[in-house]
């Protein structure tokens, strides 16, 4: 692992850090960065993500994907814990916490926000942000595209059911727009120039040698990508997260212990499924974390930029990256388990 690998979780927290720092002494600036959107989908964001996630796409090579039909339980995996689990386990600890342990110390309509934020998280699975999980512990990078591709297809048929269902609002106004823009900005258009530019350094004769080369020069950038991601969306929930710190550690908790205990129950089910370590990560990675993206722009189009929703899923960025650091790094310490 290189200097940018080795103390990710240092830059992360000096990234959040300056988000919130420069939120707070040029909040005009980021008005004028969040007002740069397509369908509550933020352009600059989308194209940190298309520069951290690029490299990882360049690593595909679609003509080993036919193999993962020989190995389908890690994308059952995927989808069990996906759609059948982590969107009602999410929706019951917030319930639990914010109607329950915490109901003294918020209102209930700011309660019933941070719920919805909550929910919003659990029913968007990890897209972009799981390549770089993948990545990081050398997960297979083809069966991980298969993976995403399959939740992103459910995704556009499941979210608004389950959605409305979990907020208890049957007319539930789901933005197709905006589920449409983030698939195509966070993964179709870095998948479509990886696959072109895998073909072109192929076509020059120098295959694998070309390739490692550039992934060795582009890797800074997708850290760098990243980083700058997390600076952003700090810096629009700035004022928000300095007014109420407590809050934020009351949304922090459930949300901890959500990413915490599906890991656990995804890696139980991957070492119980025999499913070899580079597909068991990626495949327990991808049900852990979330399509926070997804979350924030769904949930500033349904109830706007500043309210208990929207911050919800930006803590869910908060929590989301160290505690996923962690996790990478239990997966990597485990990897005997699955390859005695």
């Amino acid at each position: 692992m290189g200097i940018f690998e080795r103390y990710l979780s240092v830059w992360v927290a000096a990234s959040i850090a300056l988000g919130v720092g420069l939120g707070i002494a040029f909040p005009a600036l980021f008005e004028v960065v969040a007002s740069l959107s397509i369908s509550n989908v933020n352009l600059v964001v989308a194209l940190f993500i298309w520069v951290m996630i690029y490299p990882m796409m360049v690593q595909i090579d679609f003509s080993t994907i036919k193999e993962v039909g020989k190995n389908p339980q890690g994308l059952v995996l995927t989808i069990v814990i996906n759609w059948l689990v982590k969107p009602f386990s999410m929706a019951a600890l917030g319930w639990l916490f914010f109607e329950g342990i915490f109901a003294n110390y918020v209102s209930p309509e700011t309660a019933q926000e941070y719920i919805a934020g909550m929910i919003l998280l659990g029913v968007a699975p990890c897209t972009a942000m799981v390549f770089v999980w993948s990545q990081l512990t050398k997960g297979d990078a083809n069966y991980t595209l298969v993976q995403v591709s399959v939740n992103d297809v459910i995704m556009i048929f499941a979210f608004a059911p389950i959605a409305g269902l979990l907020l208890g609002v049957s007319d539930i106004h789901v933005p197709w727009s905006t589920l449409f823009v983030s698939v195509v900005l966070y993964v179709l258009m870095p998948l479509v120039a990886g696959i072109f530019t895998r073909k072109r350094l192929n076509n020059s004769g120098k295959n694998d040698d070309a390739i490692n080369a550039l992934l060795s020069k582009l890797k800074p950038f997708s850290v760098v990508g990243l980083l700058a991601t997390v600076v952003l969306l700090f810096g629009f929930q700035a004022n928000t997260i300095i007014a109420q710190p407590l809050n934020i550690v009351l949304i922090a908790i459930p949300l901890i212990l959500q990413t915490y205990g599906i890991f656990f129950i995804a890696y139980f089910a991957a070492l119980k499924l025999k499913l070899k370590h580079n597909i068991a990560a990626p495949a327990c990675l991808i049900g852990t974390s979330n399509f926070f993206e997804l979350a924030v722009a769904v949930a500033i189009s349904l109830f706007g930029l500043h309210s208990g929703a929207a911050l919800a899923t930006v803590v869910g960025v908060l929590v989301e990256v160290p505690v996923m650091l962690s996790l990478v790094a239990i997966v990597n310490k485990t990897k005997h388990w699955f390859n005695p």
